[in-house]
């Protein structure tokens, strides 16, 4: 699967290629059956967050596991955020990473800026889009704040909505893309991430909306797919809408996580016990809630 092809598809079709965070490696067997059952595209992905503070594995150990998995015809691996200046504002050797990734067969990649000044960001984004790009695959980057992962208390969501803190610039998009030449833009307009402190992970999300306008406006200003980070538990009006107004990719992780969870406590640690729930979930993910049962088809055709 292309996945540069497979996302400008989307965005031309007005729907969207969902990615799935397997913050625990078992989880991406039930995922990836999933996907294909539903004759759906999607991606399976991990962040460094997660195979730092969670259980998702090393980025080989998650490829060898995809590669055991995977149908080419409907899976994609990506690799999720990785950051310069992480959730505990510590610097991180991104470089190395993302060669690791490229090295071990990811179809795409990201490099997470966004808590750098803009002029830092968009050298780091430039750098790591050329390297993606001399290996053949697409890179993701991120303007704004997408907030959640930091490991201080978060402020109210509707603080945040309200003062739209952290969103992501339309003029600071326009200028970003056009000098790193970035494939895919991670925005920030409305959506949050999940906790991943242990001490609130199993806590329900907030409910975020989307400033659709504001997606709208990056769109227009930049002409490329954008990206929604925390796209688990936005309401779907909120989803559609903002699908038709630029969104072509959306990280899905919170919503599949918990699933997983919670069928490991339910059933003593039975791994597939909590492997049919999250294949269960995962289907109804992709036709209910996204509406794109037969992606397949509709990308394809």
């Amino acid at each position: 699967m292309d996945s540069r092809k497979a996302v400008l598809r989307a965005r031309e079709k007005n729907i969207v290629i969902p990615a799935f965070n397997v913050v625990h490696l078992p989880m991406l067997e039930a995922v990836a059956k999933a996907i294909v059952d539903e004759n759906s595209v999607a991606m399976v992905q991990i962040a460094r967050i997660e195979w730092e503070k969670m259980g998702s594995g090393s980025i080989e150990e998650t490829a060898k596991e995809y590669r055991r998995c995977e149908n080419a015809d409907h899976t994609i691996l990506h690799l999720d955020h990785v950051p310069v200046v992480d959730e505990d504002n510590e610097r991180v050797d991104y470089k190395p990473i993302i060669e690791r990734a490229i090295d071990a067969g990811y179809q795409s990649v990201m490099i997470d800026g966004s808590r750098l000044s803009l002029e830092e960001n968009i050298a780091v984004t430039l750098q790591i889009t050329e390297m993606a790009h001399n290996a053949g695959i697409p890179c993701e980057a991120e303007l704004g704040a997408v907030m959640g992962h930091e490991s201080g208390p978060m402020p109210p969501y509707e603080e945040i909505f309200t003062s739209k803190m952290g969103f992501t610039s339309v003029d600071e998009a326009n200028r970003f893309v056009l000098e790193t030449g970035v494939d895919w833009l991670s925005i920030a307009a409305g959506n949050i991430h999940g906790a991943v402190a242990a001490a609130t992970r199993n806590e329900k999300k907030p409910e975020a909306r989307l400033d659709i306008s504001q997606i709208e406006a990056l769109y227009q200003a930049t002409n490329v797919p954008l990206v929604l980070h925390g796209g688990s538990g936005i309401k779907n009006e909120f989803i559609k809408a903002a699908i038709v107004a630029g969104i072509a990719k959306i990280n899905i992780g919170t919503e599949i996580r918990q699933t997983y969870e919670k069928g490991l406590a339910e059933s003593g640690g039975n791994v597939d016990t909590a492997r049919q729930s999250l294949y269960e979930k995962t289907r109804i993910i992709l036709s209910d809630s996204l509406g794109i049962k037969n992606s397949r088809t509709l990308l394809f055709e």
